[in-house]
Parts: C-alpha cells; structure tokens; sequence
C-alpha cells in the first residue's frame, strides 16, 4: 500500500502529541526527530528531509503552536501543510497547445514501464473527451511497437506507426502530420529506452524534441526504485528538460521516498502516478490529497471522483428501489460487486476514507481479492433463476454450484447465509421505516 510504513510511523507519532492539552518546545522536538528518523526510512532525500524538518520547527514552536487550544492538532496541521509544498503544492496538469495536436514525449529507462503507461494516458484522455494517437518511435525493443499497437487495440486507440527501419525523428515527423490529418489533439510518443543513461539515448530524444518542440515531456520512472528514480529524474532534466513525471508502481512502494523528493531534487512535478496493472490504472497526482492520506485523513475526493467514474447512477437508483421492496437477487449483488471493484483494490479504497487507518479491526486486515473472486464465481455457476429467487438452492443444486465454481459447499453454504441474513436485515430496516421507528438509526 502507498506509504504504508511511513504513514503507521507518522500517524503513532501524531497521535501522542494529540493527547497533550499543552505542547512545550521539547515535546515538539522529540516528536520531529520522530518524523525525521520515519522520513529517511522511508528512503526520502537527506536534504530533502533535513529543509522539511527546519520548516516545521521554525513554524511548530512559534505563538501559533504554543498558545493554540489544541497544539497537538496544530503540529499536524503544519505537517500536512509543509508535505503538501513538498509534493508541489497544487496539481500540475498537462500542457495545451493553442493549435492541435498537443505533443506529448515520454522518455525514460528500459524497464520503468514507459510503453504502458503510454497507452494508460491515452486512455485517461480519452476519458476527458480528447482524442488521441498513440505514436510507436521505440524501434529498438523487440517486440516493442507490437506492445503498442496490442494495447491501442485493447484501446481502441489508433497507432502510429512505420515499422522498425525508420529513424524515431522521422516516425515523430510523420505522426504530427498524420495527427493534424485525422483530427487527433493529442500525440503520445513512445520512445526507446535503455538500461542507463548514455549519449546515445539523449542524443536521439533530443534530436526528436527539435524536430517536433513537444509541448510536454515526461519521464516515467520506477517508484520502486527509490532515490535512483531521483537521481534518474535529475540525470534526465540536466540532460533533455523534463517538464514532469510519472511514478509507476507506487502502489506497490511502502516507503515512498521517490515522491516525497523528487519536486525538491529536480524542480519539476510528479504529473502523474501508476496504481495496479490495469489500463485504467494512472491517476493524476494531487500533492494536498497525498499529504492526507499519509497523515491518515484519507482522501474523500478521489474516492468520489473514483465512484462517479464507475458507478452506474441509474442502477444504484434502481437497486435501492429494490433493497426497498425486498426484491434484491444475486444478479444485483454480483453487478454492484463488478462495479466496486472496477474503482481499485478495497485496501486503497479504504484507505481513502479518512480514519480508517485507525480502526484496530481493520488497521491489519489484507483484503482478500481471491475470496471475492470465489464468490463472483459462485454466483456465476447458478442458473438465472437460482440467482432471483436463491430459496430453490437445495442440497444437490448446492454441490453442483460447488463443483462448478472450484469452490466447496461450505463456502456455498456461507454465502446463502450471509445473503439471507442480509435480506432480513433489509426487510427490519424497511418495516421499522414504515412504522416512522428510523430515529433510532441516524444513519439511514
């Protein structure tokens, strides 16, 4: 999970200090070596953590802190604050160019998932209306411009593309002509890569970046990696100009030290991060939402951005119409089912909302994909009619279910169960409305 160990560590230290009704000067320097120690743990620049911390003291033991009501509160507030400005501050969205199509160059080493989040920005455009191209200038990986054109199909996303004999700057040549032809505003280079940095790969991107002048280049690096993606970064931006970045895998980087010091390191802004596999997995990076969630109060804004993106409006309308009158099947469950699961992992989902770090039943809880996938195939072996009316599912039918879904019939069992006692649920809570007893449920 992003920043797992980083936020554990910062939200204990936190939470000491809320217990305090008055904070004195060594309090607050305790509880910053804490901070620090946590911060270069988790991999952050030295520097980068030594600035950060002097910020917060200097800000911490002044009249704001030492006089406030709830200083313990304060502190924090100065923390989010100052990660926030760490992170850069405010979002920093894509260039627009006056007249299409907008060119946008991505570069970066072989490895870091360049040629994949490529086509994940594609996607993430095409969401907001625009139409773009996918351009295949890597001429030298095997096997890369077929990458390409295998996600623009999956897409359905037009490619670009002239084989791998053409030199990359007349393939980039070509694609802004053919862009201004079919009416593309957007123009996505994928370039080649390599192991390391070296004059021959800087020297083709800039001979690319002359002959087209894109107006955004971004280099995609490897969270993972931790301060070599800085120091990738930094390598990249004195070499070409980079305009900005994109972090792949970080939700597979519990340290996090590449985003909390690539901004300071390199003056450019992460634009971008890469969460999950899927093509519809690269967000826009908002530094205030980051700084949230680190410190443990979750990030309501994505999650609702996540939710009306994937959730189908009309059938959430429909489905409470029937959780109303008691007509809530199985084939209701597994659509909700689909379309929850659409947004995310559940484990980044919750910890999106905010306090829910600190729940002790959930703080340690590994949400079990598999076992969704068990029921989703459970479901999926009945018959239509054992899905609306689950009461006819008797002994023999629940070993048929069993055997179809690679499942037992105790998990079969399970699942009836739970979906009968939720039905019941649903029929009290719906009775207790009808007789005006609901002010003793306030969050209905």
């Amino acid at each position: 999970m992003v920043f797992e160990n980083l936020a554990e560590k910062l939200q204990a230290t936190f939470s000491k200090l809320r217990g305090k009704g008055k904070l004195n000067e060594k309090d607050v320097k305790t509880a910053l070596k804490e901070v620090k120690l946590a911060l270069l743990e988790a991999d952050v620049n030295f520097k980068v953590v030594k600035d950060f911390i002097k910020k917060i003291e200097e800000r911490a033991v002044g009249y704001e802190v030492m006089e406030s009501l709830s200083p313990g509160q304060q502190v924090i507030k100065i923390v989010n604050d100052e990660l926030t400005k760490l992170m850069g501050g405010t979002q920093s969205k894509l260039a627009s160019a006056s007249k299409p199509p907008t060119i946008i160059l991505m570069v970066g080493l072989q490895g870091a998932g360049k040629t994949t989040t490529t086509g994940k920005l594609a996607k993430l455009l095409e969401k907001q209306g625009r139409r773009p191209l996918l351009v295949a200038a890597d001429i030298y990986r095997p096997a890369a411009i077929k990458q390409l054109q295998v996600l623009g199909e999956r897409l359905d996303i037009p490619v670009f593309s002239m084989g791998s004999q053409t030199s990359p700057i007349d393939i980039a040549k070509a694609a802004v002509q053919y862009a201004e032809n079919q009416g593309r505003d957007y123009m996505i280079i994928d370039t080649a890569g390599r192991l390391h940095i070296n004059e021959e790969l800087m020297g083709e991107l800039k001979d690319i970046k002359a002959s087209v002048k894109p107006h955004e280049i971004l280099l995609v690096v490897d969270s993972m990696t931790g301060q070599d993606a800085v120091n990738v970064a930094e390598s990249f931006d004195q070499a070409l100009g980079i305009d900005g970045v994109v972090l792949t895998k970080l939700d597979g980087d519990a340290r996090g030290g590449a985003a909390l010091s690539i901004r300071t390191v390199t003056g450019k802004p992460i634009k971008f991060i890469g969460m999950g596999e899927k093509l519809d997995g690269l967000e826009p990076f908002h530094p205030d939402r980051m700084a949230n969630r680190i410190l443990g109060m979750g990030d309501v804004l994505s999650l609702i951005e996540k939710a009306q993106e994937t959730i189908d409006l009309k059938k959430a309308q429909e489905l409470e119409e029937k959780l109303r009158k008691q007509e809530f099947t199985f084939e209701d469950f597994l659509d909700q089912m689909k379309q929850v699961r659409n947004m995310g992992p559940l484990d980044q989902l919750m910890g999106m909302i905010p306090g829910m770090g600190k729940v002790k039943q959930l703080k340690n809880m590994q949400v079990d994909e598999k076992a969704l996938d068990h029921v989703e195939a459970i479901i999926n072996s009945m018959t239509r009619e054992e899905r609306v009316n689950p009461d006819v599912i008797n002994g023999s039918r629940r070993k048929r279910i069993a055997r179809g879904s690679g499942t037992s019939v105790q998990e079969v069992n399970k699942l009836l169960k739970q979906f009968n006692d939720v039905r019941k649920m649903m029929k009290q809570l719906t009775g207790m409305q009808k007789k005006g007893k609901m002010s003793k449920f306030p969050f209905m």
